[in-house]
């Protein structure tokens, strides 16, 4: 039996995957809560985990959950503001990813979730497919279609290439 790794290489490892799909699925405002709140549930959960177990999509899937959890969140509270909060951008990011995050934002729901979890979770279509809906043949398609929208609005989607899973 193989001894588990220590949960702080898991986040080491994994930290800024998780984080890129929780900007990628919730804007830059709300991805560090949740990115969070990911590891805070991963982390209670990390002893009983199977040693044979994909933590790559183990955590996109709780990422997903905490994501799904912030938007009903704000659906319920709308709070009305002044003014809009600057955006946050992390190290090493520049206006064309958030040229890129805002053109994925644009993309209709499945499209934006299977290319998120696919080219930015790193996930299966399988999984992908287990996290919105429907068949692994579906959530290829959604993922193409939202990569060809990407691409006829966003010159810089050509570089979302990745081998199928």
């Amino acid at each position: 039996m193989s001894e588990k790794r220590p949960f702080d290489a898991v986040v080491a490892e994994h930290g800024a995957t998780v984080l890129r799909v929780c900007r990628a699925v919730l804007g830059p405002v709300d991805a560090d809560d949740a990115w969070s709140e990911t590891f805070l549930s991963a982390l209670k959960a990390y002893p009983a985990l199977p040693a044979g177990a994909n933590i790559q999509a183990w955590l996109v899937t709780i990422a997903h959950r905490k994501a799904i959890d912030v938007v009903r969140a704000r659906a319920r509270h709308a709070v009305p503001v002044a003014d809009l909060p600057d955006l946050v951008s992390g190290p090493g990011a520049d206006a064309r990813d958030l040229d890129l995050v805002e053109a994925v934002a644009r993309l209709p729901h499945k499209q934006k979730h299977a290319v998120v979890y696919h080219y930015v979770g790193g996930l299966p279509y399988a999984d992908v497919a287990a996290l919105i809906g429907g068949t692994a043949e579906a959530a290829r398609r959604a993922a193409a279609d939202g990569v060809h929208a990407l691409r006829d609005s966003y010159p810089g989607a050509e570089t979302l290439t990745r081998s199928d899973r």
